[in-house]
């Protein structure tokens, strides 16, 4: 209930945004060039960007993105140090009463969702995959508590292929913001990006527009003033006076 509500709450508030601050129309030629314009500063700006999320194999990384649904990085991280020196392998995770990983992962919050859906994800992978993290979008889609956000982290960034763009809150905000989609689904998102990005750039994208929204384009007090990419950006919802903004 909590997190409908806030899902929910978030969705208000970024269409509010959204209508408040209508974003200019432009070609799609002139949406192109400006997307290769905003790749070119963020890949100069953020040369190292990488998935903050720490992990060792393709399990581990499956694990921790399940987890880190409304968490940060950064507490993932710390439960999965120890979550991950207990649980080594699908089936440890598989056969682990459920209560035990409810305790490990208690403080990501909605803990007995997320470890019933670990639980059951590592059971199929048990039963149906030997044991190993799938990688086709179509068999990750099909484990529980996998969408296509989880199942695109995976595929980029365990094994490398560029199969979509990872939507998360941050990528919303900032392909809004940047004026790139006026979409607030986040399959639609994915699907506006994927055609305006190259593919050999949907992995980094992502990450390139994650790290800039945690480190420059924060959602209450965007830093625009110093911001890499004010020239190619319309401020879509971004108020032009006081602290943070540009007048």
């Amino acid at each position: 209930m909590i997190l409908a509500r806030t899902l929910a709450s978030g969705l208000f508030y970024a269409q509010v945004i959204c209508e408040s601050f209508p974003v200019p129309r432009e070609t799609v030629i002139a949406k192109s060039e400006r997307t290769r314009k905003i790749i070119s500063a963020l890949k100069q700006t953020y040369p190292d960007a990488h998935c903050e999320l720490n992990f060792a194999n393709p399990l581990q990384l499956l694990m921790a993105t399940i987890l880190s649904a409304q968490c940060t990085d950064k507490r993932v991280n710390l439960v999965t140090a120890e979550l991950f020196k207990k649980f080594r392998t699908a089936r440890d995770f598989a056969e682990a009463p459920l209560s035990a990983l409810e305790t490990a992962v208690k403080t990501t919050g909605f803990f007995r969702h997320k470890a019933k859906n670990i639980q059951a994800c590592c059971a199929a992978l048990v039963e149906k995959h030997g044991g190993e993290v799938p990688r086709t979008m179509a068999e990750l889609h099909a484990l529980a508590g996998v969408g296509r956000k989880t199942a695109n982290v995976v595929l980029g960034n365990a094994f490398g292929m560029n199969v979509g763009v990872v939507v998360d809150t941050h990528v919303t905000r900032l392909a809004n913001r940047l004026g790139l989609t006026r979409e607030l689904d986040a399959v639609k998102i994915e699907q506006t990006l994927m055609k305006l990005v190259p593919l050999t750039d949907w992995t980094l994208f992502s990450h390139w527009l994650i790290w800039h929204g945690r480190r420059r384009c924060a959602a209450r007090k965007p830093d625009c003033q110093h911001c890499e990419l004010l020239p190619l950006c319309p401020r879509a919802g971004v108020q032009t006076t006081g602290a943070g903004s540009v007048p």
